[in-house]
């Protein structure tokens, strides 16, 4: 494989992880220092990151950029990048809808650079068979390339930009919007003082239900950033003449778990670095209310 370097921007827990799966191969990984917190560098750190002082000079360095952010951060970073007329392949792997990534995309390509589409579906690829990379664009077989035989397995699609976002955000829609449906469903039956009748009813006839809503607890602590993410799949049903409400109630579940996780919701440039909050189901549910 060509000696390649990428900045991986930035390494919240799914980007540590994604960045320890190439740099274990001997690949050169940036990551940008500045403005970070402990925990971020103790990550970088335990993936295998390069430092660097700050975006500028991590961009500078690198043949590749590779963007694993929150999703309502996604085009304000590739602005940045942009900025610096990075003229390498710029990967958005964030949950975003297709129309954002060709946001992105127009961005990153008006400054020079190539862009490539991809879509993370699993948890942080920390051993192999959990997690898939999807890529769409030009240069996306060249990107899966760089993660053969790593855990995180690259998926090539097509060469349209949109196409990896928009299959994440039909996997998510659900995933993450049954959730929190389920969460609402539980806050009216405590409501109504039913809960015990219902959970009763789903033991005889949906038992699957119950095991979902003992998780959404442990959910809480990415609730902040599932907002951005139900948002820009609700975008995406709208652009497509569907339905979005529902999303958009999705979106405003995880706004009110957020509030309770002790997330406002803004301002904290690297709040993938706060722990998982303290809570039962009950209290999360009260907030919703």
């Amino acid at each position: 494989m060509p000696e390649k370097t990428i900045a991986l921007l930035h390494p919240g827990e799914m980007g540590a992880a994604v960045g320890a799966c190439v740099s274990a191969r001997g690949v050169r990984v940036l990551w940008a220092a500045q403005d970070r917190s402990a925990a971020t560098r103790a990550r970088a750190e335990a993936a295998g990151l390069k430092t660097c002082e700050n975006l500028d000079r991590a961009v500078a360095a690198a043949d590749i950029v590779l963007s694993v952010c929150p999703p309502h951060a996604a085009l304000d970073l590739a602005r940045e990048v942009a900025q610096n007329r990075f003229r390498g392949i710029f990967v958005d792997a964030n949950a975003i809808a297709p129309a954002t990534a060709r946001t992105v995309a127009r961005v990153v390509e008006a400054a020079g650079a190539s862009f490539v589409d991809g879509g993370i579906i699993g948890p942080p690829p920390v051993s192999k068979g959990r997690t898939r990379l999807y890529l769409s664009g030009r240069a996306r077989a060249e990107i899966a390339a760089l993660f053969e035989g790593t855990n995180l397995q690259a998926i090539a699609l097509d060469d349209e930009p949109g196409t990896a976002s928009a299959l994440k955000m039909c996997y998510a829609a659900w995933t993450k919007g049954s959730t929190a449906l389920i969460a609402a469903v539980r806050a009216l039956a405590q409501s109504e003082g039913v809960d015990g009748s219902l959970l009763a009813e789903w033991k005889l006839s949906q038992p699957g239900l119950l095991k979902e809503s003992d998780a959404v607890a442990g959910k809480v602590r990415k609730a902040w950033r599932w907002v951005a993410e139900m948002e820009e799949i609700a975008a995406s049903m709208a652009a497509a003449g569907l339905p979005h409400g529902f999303h958009e109630a999705a979106a405003d579940v995880y706004d009110r778990a957020a509030r309770h996780a002790g997330d406002g919701g803004g301002g904290e440039r690297d709040r993938s670095a706060k722990p998982a909050p303290a809570g039962t189901l009950d209290a999360v549910l009260s907030a919703l209310m």
